[in-house]
């Protein structure tokens, strides 16, 4: 027995040791994610920018010059890339899903690799900064500490400004939602703001992390370029406002189909409009900003590029001076693009070229293609595999992506035909859902009702005539492609796109329920129970435990305004439902939700309950 037992553990630790062994040979991951930031950088051919760290890297490494998200805002966007999965399958389409209430059992790309060896550690935006997924990582993700945002200048301007909007009799909820400037220059060093200290926590974590016996995964998230843009004054010094250029197309795209924007939405637009000096700013579908605006904005946007270059470069630098360059994979991505006066528009969240083709980098230890610039069809979701390859180790089977790591050895191969993006309006009360695909030559845009699945409306636009999409070639074609009596000139390419895009994914069924309260596999909608009327004592609210994804559906035929009860008995509006309009949001077991009619009479109220359920509905019945 002792002999028998001495080799069982002998064999153990051998065991242990080669895998050890084997971990230490994998290459490191350093994972860089930028919020917002679109393709103008000096290494995609804009020379107005000042980019000198990334496009340093972009010339040590693989360039993809047409890399494509899967949903142009922030949460899909991260949740697809980070799973592997297009939105469809994670079923979240908006900013307020958590994915592990959609689809628990998904193993993320640190997930992956911490099963693998390694050790997974997050600073900074990875997931959207509302579900940092602390099982993706060996330690929560870390956040800078003693940082400054607005100056106190601006903090009491804006507390000015909500007080005169108070006096107005402006919404609670517009008041609540209201930020400061949309642009600062800061009188202080990097290191006092948010990102910049960032950068220093994380190259001190890289220093640690390089005296270990295991390879890591570490991931750093930079919030800039999003808005605002607030940065110190060094980097807007850089540019000379007046030699800034303006967008070449501050105009809707002709022929565009009003979906595509959505008026209530505005395609995006109503983001700049929470900031306290935009909120008076036009519709895209009324006029363009001033010039004026427009080149503020845009010296504010790219001083945030500018600034979080620096703060890149200050990662690589260490890297290199750890003598760790040669043995780790740096990617660099942003989560989507970015509209700076394109379309008349100053944000995401549309299916157009402008916000869907973000920067993709990827330095692979001596990749035959590392100098290059590579003009292959590339999505997010191929981010995931391209890793596995990369470091050696097995693919999730479900992953919907192609790994792209052949083309980092051999740059004349190709990859993939289309690459696919989509995004949910609610529109004239209805929601519709609308499907890009992304071909060599063309941009087409199918808008599905998501009730009948029916097409609603199209977009064509000829990306080597029209580089710019100024130009819907679908304009009143809004019939389905298989119509026998349709007459327009681009039938047979219309209806040959939407079947390859149909080829390409499996068309979703219908109806499709874009609504973050959609049954699932393992969850069901758990209804909340309706109190009617004023007279009722409101009970105390005490909430408690794990979230829960509660939504509140108004049927009755009037506007009605939804307010949460604090503990202490104060209220907070979140805003006004109008008839058939919908509001998500994550809250616990014990909180309390009152609905008020225009006069603030109250309605009626719930109380989210426990139970094992992560999504809670409550249905504001007709009085």
């Amino acid at each position: 027995m002792p002999f028998k037992l001495l080799v069982i553990v002998s064999w153990s630790c051998f065991s242990l040791l080669l895998s050890q062994l084997q971990a230490a040979e994998k290459p490191n991951i350093l994972f860089i994610a930028v919020d917002d930031m679109r393709c103008d950088l000096g290494c995609y051919g804009v020379q107005h920018v000042h980019s000198p760290n990334i496009d340093q890297l972009a010339a040590s490494g693989v360039l993809f010059q047409r890399a494509y998200c899967q949903q142009a805002v922030c949460n899909p966007s991260r949740v697809s890339l980070m799973t592997g999965l297009r939105p469809d399958s994670t079923r979240v389409w908006d900013l307020v899903t958590d994915f592990r209430t959609t689809i628990p059992n998904a193993v993320t790309i640190p997930q992956h690799f911490r099963a693998h060896g390694y050790r997974a550690v997050a600073f900074g935006k990875i997931f959207h900064n509302t579900f940092p997924d602390d099982v993706s990582w060996d330690e929560p993700t870390h956040q800078a500490q003693n940082v400054a945002r607005y100056s106190p200048a601006n903090q009491q301007k804006l507390a000015k400004f909500k007080d005169q909007l108070r006096e107005q009799g402006k919404p609670q909820d517009l008041i609540e939602r209201l930020r400061g400037p949309a642009t600062e220059i800061q009188e202080q060093p990097d290191e006092m703001n948010l990102d910049g200290r960032q950068a220093l926590d994380a190259i001190e974590k890289m220093r640690t992390l390089s005296q270990q016996n295991q390879p890591f995964f570490l991931s750093v998230g930079y919030i800039r370029p999003h808005l605002p843009w607030i940065t110190p004054k060094k980097y807007w010094d850089l540019y000379e406002r007046e030699k800034i250029p303006l967008a070449r197309n501050p105009f809707l795209p002709a022929g565009m189909p009003e979906v595509a924007f959505s008026q209530r939405s505005m395609g995006g637009f109503y983001e700049l409009r929470g900031y306290m000096d935009y909120l008076e700013a036009p519709s895209p579908f009324d006029a363009a900003l001033s010039e004026t605006q427009q080149r503020e904005l845009r010296h504010g946007y790219y001083a945030s590029v500018s600034f979080v270059d620096a703060q890149i470069g200050l990662l690589l630098k260490s890297l290199r001076d750890l003598k760790l360059d040669q043995n780790t994979i740096v990617i660099l991505w942003s989560d989507h693009g970015w509209k700076l006066g394109e379309h008349r528009s100053w944000c995401k969240q549309t299916n157009l070229e402008i916000d869907t083709h973000a920067p993709l980098i990827v330095r692979a230890p001596n990749a035959a293609s590392n100098g290059k610039a590579l003009s292959q069809l590339v999505e997010f979701i191929d981010i995931y595999p391209t890793l596995c390859e990369l470091a050696g180790i097995a693919q999730p089977k479900e992953l919907e992506g192609k790994s792209f790591a052949p083309l980092l050895r051999d740059a004349s191969l190709p990859h993939k035909p289309a690459a696919i993006s989509q995004f949910p309006r609610k529109h004239s009360g209805r929601d519709y859902m609308g499907y890009a695909l992304r071909t060599e030559n063309y941009r087409y845009i199918e808008w599905l009702d998501a009730e009948t699945g029916e097409i609603f409306a199209q977009e064509l636009y000829n990306q080597q005539e029209d580089p710019d999409e100024n130009k819907n070639l679908a304009a009143n074609s809004n019939i389905p492609t298989n119509a026998a009596d349709t007459t327009h000139p681009n039938r047979v390419l219309l209806s040959s796109l939407s079947q390859q895009l149909w080829n390409t994914i499996p068309r979703p069924k219908f109806p499709l329920v874009l609504s973050n309260t959609a049954n699932n596999d393992s969850q069901t909608n758990q209804p909340l129970t309706w109190h009617a009327g004023s007279d009722t004592k409101l009970p105390t609210a005490n909430p408690k435990g794990a979230f829960k994804q509660a939504s509140f559906v108004n049927e009755t035929e009037d506007t009605v305004e939804l307010w949460w009860q604090g503990a202490d008995g104060s209220e907070k509006s979140y805003g006004k439902l109008a008839a058939g309009e919908r509001f998500n949001i994550r809250t616990r077991p014990g909180a309390v939700w009152v609905v008020k009619d225009d006069s603030q009479k109250r309605l009626g109220f719930f109380v989210i309950e426990e139970g094992n359920f992560a999504r809670v509905l409550g249905v504001i019945p007709q009085p």
